[in-house]
């Protein structure tokens, strides 16, 4: 649209995508660079908590480590507000049988179900299936069922926990689903009537609140394992989106990342608010394996009834390609998605 109308586009990010970052550095775009905070105000400290350690410490998974329910208390006592960010909803990730190993799946899905706690009921956030919460184990018939991982809920539960009569909101697709919730979430939190924000990953870009001195992030490791050659991209720019929520006013501010992975190069980059210098490691993985910016990709998903229907249907495909395509290319596949079975539906 912009070349049609002889417009100039400008992309904005404090963390372009790599395909944006490397044509920009190769000439296609023109690089212009802002390299400090409006009125040179400090970008906050970044501390990383290494989960491990608390595991033996607390000797138990813990939800918030030591250091971050010290600044918490800190923060609270000062009057100032916080932010919490995990980008998992619901109370437990899952419910597992401990005398079989067996995971509570959706029977539409292949995916494990999701406990609500407020709702004390199974969720299924691919084709939101819902069920009761069973007292007994479907295939072994025991009670041994535990509740397992972590979400919002479970967060906003803790912090309630550890600090008891401080105004806590939690902002996700469940407590926003009312009309008109979502600003006033913002309007209480703006209005410093709530203390402390626990949400996704709709807190964690575009908001600017004076008195949030404090983020944390409860795991990285969410993002930083899903089975996609961008994950380590995604995971350096929601640290580093979220991490820019604090110090925007006049008190610095101060971030903690909580990770079982305190080593990988997006964790320590985020760390150093350093682009560049996560854009140096992650580009030297793409060009060694041909993966955009140095190609193109194009996913293709068969959905079917029936398993085999989708693959031979992407089969068939394949063998066409050629006599279609006047460019260089080449397949992979057909192979399970990820996600290989959604709302009854195998895809390949």
């Amino acid at each position: 649209r912009a070349k049609a109308l002889g417009a100039t586009v400008i992309l904005g990010s404090a963390t372009p995508s790599l395909e944006a970052y490397y044509r920009a550095r190769t000439g296609t775009y023109r690089l212009l660079e802002l390299t400090h905070r409006i009125d040179h105000r400090p970008l906050p400290r970044v501390t990383i908590v290494d989960m491990r350690q608390e595991f033996h410490k607390q000797k138990r998974p813990p939800v918030l480590s030591w250091q971050l329910i010290d600044k918490l208390r800190q923060i609270i006592a000062r009057q100032e507000q916080a932010i919490l960010f995990l980008n998992r909803r619901g109370f437990a990730t899952y419910i597992s049988c401990q005398s079989c190993g067996t995971p509570l799946k959706c029977s539409r899905c292949a995916v494990t179900m999701v406990y609500h706690s407020q709702e004390n009921q199974l969720f299924c956030h691919w084709c939101n299936r819902r069920i009761e919460r069973p007292q007994i184990c479907p295939v072994c018939r025991s009670g041994y069922l535990k509740l397992l991982g972590k979400g919002t809920e479970k967060v906003e539960s803790e912090l309630s926990r550890l600090f008891p009569g401080v105004p806590v909101e939690r902002m996700d697709t469940d407590s926003t689903r009312r009309a008109g919730s979502h600003d006033r979430m913002l309007d209480d939190f703006k209005h410093q009537r709530t203390r402390i924000l626990v949400g996704t990953q709709m807190v964690a870009k575009g908001h600017d609140f004076p008195l949030v001195t404090l983020v944390g992030v409860i795991s990285t490791d969410v993002s930083l394992n899903i089975a996609d050659f961008r994950s380590s991209e995604r995971t350096f720019s929601l640290l580093t989106q979220v991490a820019g929520r604090a110090g925007r006013g006049d008190d610095p501010g101060e971030v903690i990342i909580q990770t079982y992975t305190p080593e990988h190069y997006s964790v320590q980059a985020s760390r150093e608010h350093d682009y560049t210098g996560f854009y140096a490691k992650e580009i030297v993985f793409r060009e060694e394996l041909a993966f955009p910016p140095f190609s193109h990709f194009i996913r293709i998903t068969a959905r079917a009834a029936k398993e085999e229907r989708g693959r031979d249907a992407l089969i068939r495909l394949k063998e066409k390609l050629p006599t279609h395509l006047n460019v260089p290319f080449s397949t992979e596949g057909p192979a399970p998605a990820v996600q290989y079975r959604m709302r009854g539906l195998y895809r390949w």
